[in-house]
């Protein structure tokens, strides 16, 4: 059963539903919000003196029922040094309530790695703070105590960091090639990328027709998953990776870079949003999905995938779609609304796909009939979208396929004494 603890939130924006999102996911209820509105963070406590004071008031006020104030930004090591210092309560900013969500997220050894990473090299510069106030006399509660000392502890972090980084390297060589050999063995890469909890899992399921573990929570995958489309007669390996949310830390894309790399190596990427929620926060996790697109370097074709369609009417999701077209980072790119859950739209997702895939081309040959070419033909089928076969004195088949396989067709043609039509 899950033990739930209590949180206050503060923003300098009134848009909180991610935040509360996110504590939630740790299993923090948030039980009250502040909001100042400034143009940028106070220079020593994020917020201003009169906030801090307010915040300070309502914790003393029921101090037995607050476990955690999160701060929905980025904290400089001084700014949490005085936060927590003046208000008594344990201070988590954006980016420690998710590092701490995917340190709870994380099943593998790979994705704990990337975990450990990113939190060595967000601990670093805080370490640095340790050291300043310890030799200025202060005592701060972070990190303090236990085996180390502070200055060990910063050692300690720089020797992980390494090793952790030439582990990471070894998974990434390794995932390198069985990328060339599946690519080699003429399959297409796709990804799916997009928002936290858009339902990415819940399509790979159905398109593979395996069963993906699906949680209706935020970074339930952490790790990349991959299966091959069924049914497909092109050979079509699907990836599904970490979700993306509103700025996402530097430090956790370079951590988890062998990971996002999924994204930037494939033939496609399905673009995966729930357009079921409201029109502007659909438009903003699009926007902030595109731009962390960017951010990882993808220039396959994107395909941008409007889930949960069967959640809003007709007349909203036209609307909608309308809206999305019309927005200048989206361009010529194709969109499509589907609903994973009464398999709406998916079959126009598939067209969409193979007609986005790179480098296809057309061939047509014939073999002539005997025990040998069955199995060549039956290998055909397996790695190529067939047109059309026909039977007469010859075996003649048209299909399409990635030159890959094609050069490998060719040269197999020849070998079972056929021929090359085009």
């Amino acid at each position: 059963m899950t033990s739930w603890k209590n949180a206050i939130v503060v923003s300098l924006d009134d848009d909180l539903t991610e935040i509360c999102d996110l504590a939630d996911s740790l299993s923090y209820k948030v039980v009250k919000t502040f909001v100042q509105h400034r143009e940028k963070p106070d220079v020593n406590s994020y917020i201003g003196a009169g906030k801090l004071e307010e915040i300070k008031e309502f914790i003393e006020d029921d101090k037995e029922n607050i476990d955690l104030l999160v701060v929905d930004g980025e904290l400089k090591p001084s700014q949490w040094f005085i936060l927590e210092k003046k208000l008594g309560v344990d201070v988590f900013d954006r980016i420690r309530l998710i590092l701490a969500i995917f340190e709870k997220r994380a099943d593998r050894k790979e994705p704990r790695l990337q975990v450990k990473l990113a939190q060595l090299q967000y601990e670093r510069p805080f370490v640095r703070e340790l050291i300043h106030r310890a030799r200025s006399g202060e005592h701060p509660g972070f990190m303090a105590g236990g085996e180390y000392q502070v200055d060990d502890y910063y050692e300690m972090i720089k020797r992980q960091t390494k090793k952790i980084r030439d582990d990471l390297k070894g998974i990434r060589d390794e995932r390198e090639v069985r990328r060339r050999h599946r690519h080699f063995s003429g399959f297409y890469l796709v990804s799916l990328a997009g928002y936290t909890n858009a339902g990415k899992s819940s399509l790979l399921n159905f398109l593979s027709g395996e069963k993906v573990k699906v949680e209706g929570r935020l970074f339930s995958t952490l790790s990349t998953t991959t299966r091959k489309i069924k049914n497909k007669s092109i050979p079509i390996l699907i990836t599904d990776t970490v979700g993306f949310i509103q700025n996402l830390p530097a430090l956790i894309i370079d951590a988890f870079h062998s990971t996002l790399e999924e994204i930037s190596v494939a033939d496609v990427v399905l673009l995966i949003v729930d357009i079921s929620e409201d029109e502007d926060i659909v438009l903003n996790k699009l926007r902030v999905s595109f731009n962390e697109l960017v951010e990882i370097g993808v220039n396959a074709s994107i395909i941008i995938v409007l889930n949960k369609c069967d959640l809003i009417s007709q007349e909203a999701l036209n609307s909608r779609v309308n809206l999305i077209r019309n927005q200048d980072f989206v361009n010529d790119k194709k969109v499509v609304s589907i609903s994973v859950k009464n398999k709406h739209g998916v079959d126009l997702l598939l067209e969409l796909l193979y007609d986005s895939l790179p480098q296809l081309v057309n061939c047509k040959i014939r073999l002539p009939i005997n025990k040998d070419t069955q199995s060549f033909v039956s290998w055909i089928y397996e790695k190529t979208h067939v047109l059309d076969v026909s039977y007469d004195d010859y075996i003649t088949i048209s299909f399409d396929c990635s030159t890959i396989i094609r050069d490998k067709i060719l040269s197999m043609c020849k070998r079972f004494d056929g021929f090359i039509i085009y």
